[in-house]
Order: C-alpha cells, then structure tokens, then sequence
C-alpha cells in the first residue's frame, strides 16, 4: 500500500489522502462523558497490559506465512486463542474452509471486528533484516503484513469482552477473517450467504506505516477476477499440426487482442493477466490453455463493462483457433465506500491513541530499508495525518482493489490503517514483510487495537452513533447506487487456489514456526540481531 501510510496496493486506495475539503472534517463533538472516557482509559490499559500475547499472536501467524484459502494453520491457531477465551467459532462459513466466525456477548449493537490473514507469493523474509534475505527461497511469506490484523481484533476484543462483562453492557462482538483477500475471493460469498445481515457496524482493520481512516469513496478500483479456459484438439506438432487446434493460440490471441485494445480504455483500468496453463509440451499441439485476468475499474457499471469486453475477446480468440471457450469468477470486489459517522469516530480515537514511540533500532530499520531500496529517507511516522475524505471520481486514477467494498455497501464499515509497516516497500514484495514480526508491528498493532477497543465502546455506549451511521448508509451512501454482486448464486469460492505452491513448501515452512514455548519472539528463534543492516541509513 505506498507512500501515504503504507498499506497494501489493495488498500492505498482505501486510505489513499484526498484532495477534497473534506480533508478537514472534524470528528464528531461526543461531549464530556467521564464513563466512556473512564472505559476507554481501562481498555488501554488492558491492551498494554497484553503486549506480550499481542506481539505472540502476531510473530505467530508471520511464521505460518499461508497463502490464500490455504490459511489451515493460522485458523486454527487464531481460532484456539479465541475459543480460549469464551468466544463460540463456526468454522467453515459460505463453504470456505478456512473461513470462520467468532462470537461472544448477545443483543444490539452487533459489531464485528474484520481483518485479513493470508499472505503473498515468493515474499518469505527474515524478519527486522533490512534487506532482500528469505527464509525459505521461494516460499511464500507475510509481504503485506496480514499477519498483524487479526492479532489486533484479538487483543481489542478480549479488552472489551473484560469490560462489557463487569459493567454488564450489552452487545455482540464477531470476530473474522477475511480469506483470501489478495485474490479478492471470500467477502462477497460471506455477503451473499448471510453472515453479515445481523451485524450493525463492522470495523475493518489493515496494516499501514500510520494511524488513519477515511470515509466515503475513496481511491482506487474494484475488480472481477475471471478464468478462461479455451478447448482445441490435440495433435503431433511436427508430424501432423494441421490436424491440431491448438487453445494455447487462443490464449495468446486474446492477450494480444486485449493489450491491443487496452490504448483505447479509459486512464483508470487496470488490467492483467497471467497464463496458468499453456500447454504440456512443445511436441503436442495444446488441447486445453487458461489465462486468468483481473479486471478493475472505480465503479460498478465500469468494471462490468471491462468484463463484457473481456468475454467478448475471449469468444473472439476461440473463433479465430476454432476452439471452444468458458470462463469462471475467481473473485470480485467492490470499490469501497466508508462510513463517516464511524470514521470520525475512529479518528477522534486514533487522536487520543497516538502513535507509538518508536526508539532508535525501529527508527534505524526503517531509515536503512528506506536507503536500500532508494526510496526517501523518512524513518517511521512520528505525526498523524488528517481524516481523509471522498475522492472525487474525476481525481480518481485507478489502482488497488479490496473485497472489503463488498462489506461496505451492505453494513456501515470503517477501516482502520495502523503502524505496524514502513514506508518503503513496493508492495506485495519481500520488503513489506521485514517489520511484521518485529517491535515495529508489535507497537503498531498494539495502538491499533486500542483505537479499535475505544471505537466499539463508543458504538456499544452511544447508541445515537448506530442510528447516524445507518442514517449516512441508507441516505447518502446507498440512495443513488445499490449493492449487485459480481457472483451468482451458483457461483462457488476457488478454494482449490494455491493448494500446490503450499504443498510443495509447507514441509520445509513448518520447520520454521514460531515456538513461543522456547523463545519469546520469533526474532530470537531465529537468531536475528534487531535490527540487521548492511547500508548505513541515510539521514532523515
């Protein structure tokens, strides 16, 4: 996610700094109110209080390093510390299986605490090693920093499951995961089948290099994922072509028709392809090839249309190689749309929070990662930014996408960035990973996960700040445009995704989880010096 508060390309557009005026909205005036205020205070101290098992939860999951719809070991471990802790889980939910949900309490507000959990190809990282140094080469690892999230919701759970208990407040917490979020593969299904149709507010939370939310539409893109399939007949290559149809040249044609094509679509697409099957051997005239985009704009009817156009390629190249064509949705997702009740809520949080205080050794790794990769030299964050407001579609050039917008058009939804990342990486690299299990992510989920305990308190306290959320949903938000799920009813999550890139790695991954029985941090376990460089830092 970049040069703002870093987060991932799917969420730079949730977060991204508007250029509006409403920029400078003002949280919203709650008055003096001791009780709340004194809840709040006991909730951080609480959540201080839990560093150690926050900073366990998170040097965990970085360890397992899972890939999407293959999240086996970081759901049951996350799903155990819940369970622990009086929470009932249904394992399982729209068909996924690593999919669950949490929940503890009973009655109104139903708040549910979001966050994602899988990781991203080839990023595996030692940790707080300020450059390119990977623990299994090859392997996948926590390049996003989604190992940091959940954790956070724990920890901001269990301090208001205390709270509610002794003062007898009434209310629900649901805790989930968002699987799969870098194929944008789950949200939609756990819309579609019903998980969400009780909640009253969800609090979203992603990794970022700041303290932060925003509301309204923000930046960026939403997006269908689609598999095409051609079909020829094979045939002996050299022998006898003319008898072949080969469905490889259908791929390749439509990838040439698209990039062609792509000089006369509009500045905000993005699109991209990847071919995942092209064929056995040179010898044998293809039968059977695959392409899957990715297809994004900023607005429903847009990527819609993109999609339209890409079947329409897709049936153009099979016609072309006298092959057949089908296709399947991998994913999808909303371009996000988030709630300003709750977001000036949050932000009146994230002002009380602050951010954490970084000493010399964070300060040291981020300044040393900042030089390597020669980006500017900024170190960590040390002021918040502002509450960031609605990017207008005419300034809104495109970019990530996240499955998350799928959840805000159905219930009032706020992400909170935190500071558990550093300004530098590219993105879904090696680089992003380096901070996730070191004290810069166990600081920087410890604030967020106040910021998160203060906000559902102040959800669960004032009920007058529901009412207002929904108002803004109903009126503002949804009165012109209304949720259509890119999925059907038929439609089933690709849960077979990534199953042999984790085949093939696990074995050797499994050597390196996190044993918090023997070490106290996964940086001690696995030798690391805190921090290591191999550039000097650049001055600030």
């Amino acid at each position: 996610m970049t040069k703002k508060p870093l987060i991932s390309c799917a969420l730079a557009i949730v977060l991204a700094i508007s250029v509006s005026a409403a920029q400078k909205t003002a949280a919203p005036a709650a008055g003096a109110n001791p009780r709340i205020d004194k809840l709040k205070t006991d909730a951080a101290t609480d959540i201080d209080a839990m560093r150690e098992q926050t900073a366990q939860m998170v040097d965990q999951v970085f360890s397992f390093g899972e890939l999407g719809f293959q999240e086996f070991e970081t759901s049951k471990y996350l799903t155990g510390v819940l369970e622990k802790n009086g929470f009932t889980v249904e394992r399982g939910v729209a068909g996924i299986p690593t999919a669950w949900m949490a929940t503890w309490g009973s009655g109104k507000p139903v708040i549910a605490l979001g966050s994602d959990i899988d990781g991203i190809p080839q990023a595996s990282q030692k940790p707080g090693v300020a450059y390119h140094d990977p623990i299994i080469e090859g392997a996948p690892g926590h390049g996003e920093g989604h190992n940091s999230g959940v954790p956070l919701n724990i920890t901001a759970a269990l301090a208001l499951k205390k709270i509610m208990e002794r003062e007898h407040i009434a209310g629900t917490l649901k805790v989930w995961p968002g699987v799969a979020e870098e194929l944008d593969g789950t949200k939609a299904y756990y819309i579609r089948d019903g998980f969400f149709k009780d909640v009253d507010v969800c609090l979203f939370a992603h990794v970022g290099s700041n303290l932060g939310v925003s509301w309204g539409q923000g930046a960026g893109t939403g997006l269908v994922s689609v598999e095409y399939s051609f079909k020829g007949e094979s045939a002996h290559a050299a022998a006898q072509p003319w008898r072949g149809r080969s469905a490889l040249d259908a791929v390749e044609l439509m990838d040439v028709g698209w990039n062609f094509r792509r000089e006369h679509l509009r500045l905000q697409q993005r699109s991209h392809d990847v071919i995942t099957n092209g064929g056995d051997q040179p010898n044998v005239v293809p039968p059977n090839a695959s392409n899957w985009y990715y297809f994004r704009e900023i607005d429903y009817p847009h990527i819609k249309e993109l999609w339209d156009l890409g079947n329409t390629m897709a049936k153009a190249a099979a016609m072309m190689t006298s092959t057949d064509v089908s296709w399947r949705i991998l994913g999808s997702a909303w371009p996000g749309h988030f709630n300003k009740t709750v977001a000036e809520t949050m932000y009146a949080n994230i002002q009380k929070v602050g951010l954490p205080k970084w000493d010399e050794a964070d300060q040291t790794l981020a300044r040393a990662l900042q030089t390597e990769l020669k980006v500017p030299v900024k170190g960590l964050a040390t002021e918040i930014g502002p509450l960031r407001g609605p990017v207008p579609p005419e300034n809104n050039m495109g970019g990530g996408s996240d499955d998350i917008g799928d959840i805000s058009w159905n219930v009032p939804t706020i992400v909170l960035g935190y500071p558990a990342n550093m300004e530098a990486g590219p993105g879904h690299s090696w680089a992003n990973a380096i901070s996730m299990a070191t004290p810069i992510a166990h600081k920087g989920v410890t604030a967020g996960a106040k910021a998160q305990a203060m906000t559902a308190l102040d959800l669960l306290l004032r009920p007058e700040l529901v009412t207002q959320a929904w108002d803004y949903f109903r009126n503002v938000q949804t009165k012109d445009m209304k949720y259509t799920p890119f999925i059907t009813p038929q439609d089933k999550p690709a849960i077979w995704l990534n199953t042999a890139i984790l085949a093939k790695y696990r074995p050797e991954m499994r050597k390196y989880y996190y044993d918090p029985t023997k070490y106290k941090t996964y940086l001690e376990q696995l030798g690391i010096k805190y921090p290591t460089v191999r550039v000097a830092p650049s001055a600030p």
